[in-house]
């Protein structure tokens, strides 16, 4: 599985914008996971919507072919490692975001995102950014 979702990924695939939506169904042969951490951002984002039921239906559906990938202990120091490094350089990132990098890291997954000014200072991440 090579690649891992990023939440922006997701929300602009999820509203079907087109360069999000065509480039997810491109690269789903290959494997795409998601992390449990995006998922618990994407159903704040719904829960917080003017139609959460709907949201939510929307949300599970889309979420059912992706493989879930979780947080363990050699994730969770290699988050304290990244985070420390961002901080001693000024360049602290959400920590969202941190937890995602070191899970792409983990497992050695590029990340699908939109977000490279966050993620682009994460050392060796690699990122898949449409063009």
């Amino acid at each position: 599985m090579p690649y891992i979702l990023d939440a922006d990924w997701t929300i602009n695939a999820l509203a079907k914008r087109r360069r999000a939506h065509t480039i997810l169904r491109r690269l789903a042969a290959a494997g795409i996971a998601i992390s449990w951490l995006t998922v618990g951002e994407l159903y704040e984002g719904a829960f917080d919507s003017a139609n959460p039921q709907a949201h939510l239906t929307a949300l599970r559906e889309f979420l059912h072919p992706f493989q879930m990938v979780g947080v363990n202990g050699p994730i969770m120091e290699h988050f304290a490692e990244i985070r420390a490094g961002l901080r001693r350089r000024g360049e602290i990132i959400p920590d969202f975001d941190i937890m995602i990098g070191a899970t792409a890291l983990h497992h050695d997954l590029t990340v699908l995102t939109f977000n490279v000014r966050h993620l682009s200072r994460i050392p060796d991440l690699r990122l898949y950014t449409p063009s």
